[in-house]
Parts: structure tokens; C-alpha cells; sequence
């Protein structure tokens, strides 16, 4: 793909984003969504490679059908109130919809399916870019109805997404199945505070696609695609390794690192809302994404590859860190000890 071609699809991703973040108006806001879903498809399919298209058909279909959705539900909207506000969602058939919707864009359970599958047939930037940037506008018009829904459906999906990203976590031999599963436990921690706290579950949003972009890049530095993979790569960067292993620990929320903050305020807004119930089962379930991030660092750092037979060892040689690299990783790891402004500025 030439570069122009990635200028005009990279600047379409950001004019996508901006009018469905920016506007009131719920056209303008599916337009957004269309122009987003239209810029990414090339992305996904440059390679030309079968499981390239196939990823590409099927996210098509399913953003597609949200999209969809997300019209459907508005114009009910529409019809029986007479707005076309974002924040004047009111009517509870339009509420169920752009909830179902918005489920399927972000890719929670049960609507879960198509991620996974997308990611593993993408590179791991554009992985990266489906992860975070494109769950952005989905976030936000979340964040803009969230008085709206009923907490309640989206708790259960909440829980349900957290027990089903760890749980399906587990058994993984590929880094961008086991970074979309991770991707979909998080968005249950999102989804389900998002009713009690919109700005704690955009700080959260926002805390994990700084840690996620870090994995990816370090992923992509290091050219590891599988955990066969992973275990070499001590040889070639010994301490982008070491520093993957912290980055992987705080995007499964060990304190003193960063990805803690969000879980412990999620914890303790929830506790203040009264359904500790409910905090103490998502805080359990956060148990099975630990175990498959410690397998990951596991694989990274400490362990040899089992092989049976003779095969070349990738010897290490001086590679250039990439900026980015080290200021994402930095932050992932940092960034907990200013956690009083951050509680200032929510």
C-alpha cells in the first residue's frame, strides 16, 4: 500500500471519529461511524492474505448491522419524541437498541464473536488500531446516553464479558487472540460502571488503550506473534522483555502500577453505589486474565521453548527502541502516584 493511500485512509479515521465525538445530532453521529468502518476495511485487508479478507468481510458485517442499529434506534427515538438529540434518548425501545448496538461496535458479550476472529486475521497495528481507536466513538456515545440505559443490562453484560475474556483467555497460543480477549474483559469493567460513573469509565478507557497501545508496539517491535514466538525474543531485546513483563502485570491491574488505578476506583465507586455484589464478582473474575498475562510474561522472560528438536536461535543483535515504545511503557507502569490529581481532575 503506497503512503499516499495511508494518508487518505488514516486522515478518514480521524475525520470519522471527530463528528460522531463531536456532534449532537444522531446523522451526524452515524456518519462518523459509517466513514470510520469504511476507512478501516483496507487497513485490515492489504495483504491480500484469505484470513485478511475473511477478517475484513466479517467486520463489515457486523459493524455494518450496528450501524444499522444505531440508525434504527434513532429514528424510533424520533418518532415517538420528536428529537434528534444525542442526550434526549428517552424512549425504552430505542434504549434496548442503540444498548444492543453499541455492544456489538465495542464487542461485548453476547455479542462478542467477530473480535477475536478480526483481530487475529490483522496485522498487529492495525490491530492496535481496532482496540483502541476504533472503540473510541462507541465509548463515547455510551458515555453521552449512559443516563438513559438500565444498569442492569448493562452489569450483566459487564460480568459476563469479564468471566468470558478471561475464561476463553486461557487456552491461547496466539498474542492478538489473547490481546482481544483481554480487550473484551476490559470493556466489562467499562460497561459496567459506566451507568454509576461515565468519567471513571472514560479514565479507564483511556488507561487501557495507553497500556494496550504499549503491548502492541512492544508486540510489533519484537515481531511476536505467537507465545513460540514470545519465548525467543529474550535473545534479540533482552530489556524491551523485562519491560513487557511490568507492562503485561499493570494491564492486568497488580498494584503499584498503573493499571490498578481504574480497577480500584471502579471498586470503590461500585461499593458507594451499593452493589458490592456485583464488584466482588468482576474483581474475581479479573483472577483469569491475571493468569493468562502472568502466562504471557511467563513465556516472555523466564521459559525456554520446549523443542524436541534442533532449531536456530534467534541471536541477539543492537535494534533502536522506538520513542513511542518507551514513553507508552513508561506511563503504563508510572503513572499511579499522581492517582490525586487524576481523582481531582474526576
Amino acid at each position: 500500500m503506497n503512503p499516499q493511500a495511508k494518508l487518505i485512509f488514516a486522515l478518514s479515521l480521524t475525520l470519522g471519529t471527530t463528528p460522531t465525538i463531536s456532534s449532537n445530532h444522531w446523522i451526524m453521529a452515524w456518519t462518523g461511524l459509517e466513514i470510520n468502518t469504511l476507512a478501516i476495511l483496507p487497513l485490515i485487508s492489504k495483504s491480500h492474505h484469505p484470513r485478511a479478507i475473511e477478517a475484513a468481510t466479517k467486520y463489515f458485517l457486523v459493524q455494518a448491522a450496528a450501524s444499522a442499529l444505531v440508525l434504527f434506534s434513532s429514528m424510533t427515538n424520533a418518532w415517538h419524541t420528536g428529537q434528534w438529540d444525542i442526550t434526549q434518548l428517552s424512549h425504552p425501545t430505542s434504549c434496548l437498541i442503540l444498548t444492543v448496538a453499541l455492544a456489538m461496535k465495542l464487542g461485548l458479550v453476547p455479542f462478542h464473536f467477530w473480535f477475536p476472529e478480526v483481530l487475529q486475521g490483522s496485522s498487529l497495528i492495525v490491530g492496535l488500531l481496532l482496540s483502541t481507536l476504533m472503540k473510541f466513538p462507541p465509548i463515547t456515545l455510551l458515555y453521552l446516553t449512559s443516563p438513559s440505559l438500565k444498569p442492569s443490562i448493562l452489569m450483566t453484560m459487564a460480568i459476563l464479558s469479564a468471566a468470558l475474556g478471561g475464561w476463553m483467555g486461557l487456552n491461547q497460543t496466539q498474542t492478538r487472540k489473547i490481546l482481544a480477549f483481554s480487550s473484551i474483559s476490559h470493556l466489562g469493567w467499562m460497561a459496567i460502571i459506566i451507568a454509576y460513573s461515565p468519567k471513571l469509565a472514560l479514565l479507564n478507557f483511556y488507561l487501557y488503550t495507553l497500556m494496550t497501545a504499549a503491548v502492541f508496539l512492544s508486540l510489533n517491535s519484537i515481531k511476536a506473534l505467537k507465545l513460540s514466538t514470545l519465548m525467543t525474543t529474550w535473545t534479540k531485546t533482552p530489556s524491551l522483555n523485562a519491560i513487557l513483563l511490568l507492562t503485561l502485570l499493570s494491564l492486568a491491574g497488580l498494584p503499584p502500577l498503573t493499571g490498578f488505578l481504574p480497577k480500584w476506583l471502579i471498586i470503590q465507586e461500585l461499593t458507594k453505589q451499593e452493589v458490592a455484589l456485583a464488584a466482588t464478582i468482576i474483581a474475581l473474575l479479573s483472577f483469569l486474565g491475571l493468569f493468562f498475562y502472568l502466562r504471557l510474561a511467563y513465556c516472555a522472560t523466564i521459559t525456554l521453548p520446549p523443542h524436541t528438536t534442533n532449531h536456530m536461535k534467534q541471536w541477539y543483535n543492537t535494534q533502536t527502541t522506538n520513542t513511542m515504545v518507551a514513553v507508552l511503557t513508561t506511563m503504563s507502569l508510572m503513572l499511579l502516584p499522581i492517582s490525586p490529581i487524576i481523582l481531582a481532575v474526576v
